[in-house]
């Protein structure tokens, strides 16, 4: 039939390739993956699942419990938003621009990476605490930020910026310049190209790096308990809350916490997943 569109081609489980052994090496990955991700998890909620549904419900809404909840997931929604703005201005910064110790600034980006949470929290705890070099120029204002909760965000910013940096940074080295330039000679302003041509195509790439930044911000713990505070019902995040029921052996509240926490994460990270698939699709990038 004439101007009908062509029969898509069946779906199917294994693409050719020209490199042998698909069997062993899918194998491996599912192995792989079910013991280092799945099998703990499905332990997590097997051991929950003990105290049912009315017993997960009612240690999860108990008001320390949903303040620590708010705190860590309100804060790392936080972190990661201004962690995408700045994220993407610094990758924009280190891939368009050439200047004296760019190379210096683009390693210091992965320097959250590679420190130690516990030493990264010592160091934000010292230099923003009232008596710090950065604390002591809030504290006339009245303003502290270690010890509460502008701490804890603080420290999520540091832990999370690189993952926005270096998921941004490759897709706008790929960037053409040409179409930015085909943009202004159809007579187009700076903010028309960079708003309609330019953030368009790093969008998807921005909602990977704020959903990457999103969970470790949520799991983070080691660089949060030293500038937190750790005061219940104001700057105490879910993981201490955790960590204190283990210590007094209340396995099971510790793990009706940790299930929820993985519930809420969940969706969260579903959520930001379908709509980097709707920019994806909506944008014409793959």
């Amino acid at each position: 039939m004439v101007g009908a569109a062509p029969p898509r081609a069946p779906w199917r489980f294994r693409q050719p390739s020209a490199l042998p052994g698909f069997g062993l090496t899918f194998g491996f990955a599912v192995t792989y993956l079910s013991l280092i991700v799945l099998v703990p998890l499905a332990a997590l909620v097997v051991r929950a699942s003990g105290l049912g549904i009315s017993g997960i419900w009612r240690i999860a809404t108990t008001p320390r419990v949903l303040a620590a909840l708010e705190t860590s997931f309100g804060l790392s929604l936080a972190a990661a938003a201004a962690n995408a703005v700045f994220g993407l201005l610094v990758a924009w910064v280190l891939t368009r621009y050439d200047f004296p110790g760019r190379r210096v600034l683009d390693a210091v980006v992965d320097l959250p990476f590679a420190l130690p949470t516990a030493v990264a929290g010592i160091a934000l705890a010292a230099v923003y605490a009232p008596t710090g070099w950065i604390g002591a120029l809030f504290a006339p204002f009245g303003i502290q930020i270690a010890f509460t909760p502008l701490g804890i965000f603080v420290a999520l910013v540091f832990v999370g910026l690189p993952f926005v940096v270096r998921t941004v940074q490759p897709v706008l080295a790929d960037l053409d310049r040409e179409i930015e330039e085909a943009s202004a000679t159809l007579g187009a302003t700076r903010r028309q190209t960079i708003l309609r041509v330019v953030l368009p195509t790093l969008l998807p790439a921005v909602l990977t790096g704020f959903a990457l930044a999103f969970g470790r911000a949520v799991g983070e713990y080691g660089s949060v308990i030293f500038i937190a505070g750790n005061i219940p019902f104001r700057s105490e995040i879910a993981p201490l809350l955790i960590v204190i029921q283990l210590e007094e052996f209340n396995y099971a509240g510790a793990t009706a916490i940790a299930s929820v926490m993985l519930a809420i994460s969940f969706l969260l990270l579903l959520a930001i997943n379908l709509l980097q698939m709707f920019s994806r699709r909506r944008f014409g990038h793959v």
